[in-house]
């Protein structure tokens, strides 16, 4: 009769493989902090690069990364202290709009926050040096149906004048596609 035992320990080539996974899976999950961009100039105050008119040009891009529609958004950014609207129009290439009013408020030490109507919740902001983080649930329209997509967007100024945006959109973490977006202060 035969007797086969069976380890639960793991082979040196099998271990190695293991540990090249997780730390693969774990480096995939590291993404830079605001902190990192803390140095950069110029620095970004949300109230006073969004205050007065900005034009602003973009793209969705699905996880493959090709063009999926293309826009304008028109803004209008108002500061009062610490409370901000900033109202958008937006021009879609397929000829559709859309518009959103912000209501942004100045929390100190760089945090931000923020709501809007198709905001799920508050957006929660944080700033350092010329970049602004936020993190937010947008409630997205997607074929007769909404979904709650998680929104990871950056905001990076150039200079005085111009903004670059970046969002990661995702749901129930699977990348969905990307926003990219060039803003100017008129």
């Amino acid at each position: 009769m035969s007797h086969t035992t069976h380890s639960t320990s793991f082979s040196p080539l099998r271990r190695a493989c293991l540990g090249a996974a997780l730390a693969l899976s774990v480096a995939g999950c590291a993404g830079p902090s605001v902190q990192d961009y803390a140095k950069e100039q110029p620095p970004l105050d949300l109230r006073q690069y969004f205050n007065g008119p900005l034009m602003a040009h973009g793209m969705f891009t699905d996880r493959s990364g090709k063009v999926v529609k293309r826009f304008t958004v028109r803004m209008t950014g108002r500061w009062n202290g610490d409370e901000g609207t900033l109202e958008e129009h937006f021009v879609y290439s397929d000829g559709s709009t859309q518009q959103r009013v912000w209501h942004l408020r100045h929390l100190g030490d760089g945090r931000y926050s923020g709501r809007a109507d198709d905001v799920v919740g508050e957006a929660q902001g944080q700033s350092a040096g010329n970049a602004i983080r936020w993190s937010y649930v947008l409630a997205l329209p997607v074929d007769g149906r909404v979904w709650n997509v998680t929104m990871d967007d950056w905001m990076f100024l150039v200079d005085g004048r111009t903004l670059l945006n970046r969002t990661a959109m995702s749901k129930l973490g699977l990348h969905l596609g990307d926003v990219t977006l060039s803003i100017t202060k008129e």
